[in-house]
């Protein structure tokens, strides 16, 4: 029985009609790695620090599926992608290259035989690098049958163990792309000996049916998407699979008895749509399993579980948060990772304050809008700013973009209640992701909306005295 393998493309469609940030994605990937997809496959590198730390934190969290990242036409994208992804328990580089001559003359302004030598020279630089390699024919059904069966032929001898091809435009039925495969089995004879993989547009409603009637012509990868726009469906193709898997003789790995739920998650995270209008921008609602630190744990230990909370420490500030982990320790039998995210706000890198926060006004109520105003001090200067937001600290929040001129994105947000009684002392802890990296700030008050507001200023003001002084 062959096995079909499900690659995953959710978060190739961001940018379309998803937004997600940095922990959604590594959250998704989470889920879908438990949902038991062969393949979740990434944007490429386009912006090198942010990109490269993407890639890595997902390939740490990533057990199971192949992680696959695409490379442009050139050597240098490739060493690029793979410094990031090689720490991958399982790595694929993809070479994706338009096939039809109107893209590869518009899009890359390439003549078919230039495009023949940078396809091969390409996956031989991925090969000498990364044992699977996948070439991606794009736009394959327009393209010139001799053009294409050449560069699949040429992806095949120059190392790729996987050859995808994709109906771009969506224009194609069943039976057409069904003909179309067989037709490039006929002229291609060394497909037989790699992994045919498809991917289709749903312009016309029919990936779904188009995907399955490839997988009895051959097709043993199919990309597909737990939540699609304009694609393969996973949930479609996998119960398709299920139920009929014994009749073509194939099998799929795809966890059906947890597909609704996980693919429920999903859509959840890709429909949140809070990137586009509030600094609470992310749907991911994070647990941590119950791990938590002791006094017996050591400097290396301690930083260990930083890095993995987001945190990328000096030497020194390593040293400072230890330090007072211990002074913490030592009265307590077990330190959470949440405890240590208000450590790390309040030990390390603590810089002079760019921003100084001069006062606050904050109305809410069940009948009306929350509104901020907000007075903060910079270089002598007085700014101001008034927002309207989902609740007075989303308000408040948006009032400091709004004095600021900068949105970063929110990536935890926590409030934790540090005395008792009706005058009790709540802490906040806000952590604020810039070019990749993680920064916290610390806020304690009688009041949470207050304690809130110093915590965002605390984090804010150490991404500025970064930016400043490099």
């Amino acid at each position: 029985m062959n096995e079909i393998r499900i690659s995953d493309v959710t978060m190739k469609q961001t940018g379309q009609d998803i937004s997600l940030s940095f922990k959604e994605k590594i959250e998704l990937s989470k889920l879908l790695d438990k949902l038991g997809v062969s393949v979740i496959e990434l944007e490429p590198i386009t912006q090198s620090k942010i990109d490269s730390l993407r890639i890595k934190s997902i390939a740490a969290a990533v057990k199971e599926s192949i992680v696959a990242v695409p490379v442009s036409l050139n050597n240098e994208s490739v060493q690029a992608t793979w410094n990031a992804l090689k720490t991958a328990k399982k790595a694929r580089l993809q070479v994706c290259a338009p096939v039809s001559s109107v893209q590869m003359e518009y899009l890359l302004h390439k003549k078919p035989d230039a495009m023949l030598s940078a396809i091969r020279q390409t996956i031989l630089d991925c090969k000498a690098l990364c044992a699977d390699v996948e070439f991606i024919a794009d736009d394959a059904t327009r393209s010139d049958p001799a053009f294409l069966y050449q560069a699949v032929t040429a992806a095949i001898e120059s190392g790729a163990k996987t050859v995808t091809v994709c109906d771009t435009a969506g224009a194609m039925l069943p039976n057409e792309f069904t003909a179309f495969i067989r037709e490039l089995y006929a002229n291609v004879p060394a497909l037989k000996d790699v992994v045919l993989g498809i991917s289709c547009s749903d312009e016309l409603s029919m990936a779904d049916a188009c995907a399955i009637a490839a997988v009895r012509y051959g097709a043993r990868e199919l990309k597909a998407a737990a939540y699609r726009l304009n694609c393969i469906s996973l949930s479609n193709v996998a119960r398709a699979l299920c139920a009929k898997g014994d009749v073509y003789g194939v099998s799929c790995n795809v966890r059906t008895t947890q597909m609704k739920r996980i693919t429920g998650q999903i859509a959840w995270m890709c429909r949140t749509g809070r990137s586009q209008n509030s600094p609470f921008d992310f749907g991911v609602q994070e647990d941590d399993g119950g791990i938590y630190l002791t006094s017996h744990d050591d400097l290396a230990a301690i930083m260990k579980a930083a890095a993995r909370l987001g945190y990328d420490l000096s030497e020194e500030d390593g040293v400072k948060v230890f330090e007072a982990f211990q002074a913490i320790a030592v009265k307590k039998e077990k330190v959470s990772t949440r405890e240590l995210d208000a450590i790390v706000a309040s030990a390390a890198m603590q810089v002079p304050p760019a921003y100084v926060l001069e006062s606050y006004v904050v109305t809410s109520g069940n009948t009306i809008s929350a509104t901020a105003h907000l007075k903060l001090h910079r270089n002598d200067k007085v700014l101001q700013g008034v927002s309207i937001g989902d609740g007075p600290i989303d308000a408040a929040f948006l009032a400091v973009e709004q004095i600021t001129g900068r949105h970063y994105e929110l990536d935890d947000f926590q409030i934790q209640a540090v005395t008792e009684g009706r005058e009790a002392m709540g802490q906040t802890v806000v952590k604020l992701r810039s070019q990749g990296k993680v920064y916290s700030g610390r806020g304690i008050s009688t009041d949470i909306v207050g304690a809130s507001i110093h915590a965002y200023i605390n984090a804010l003001n150490k991404i500025v005295y970064e930016e400043e002084s490099v």
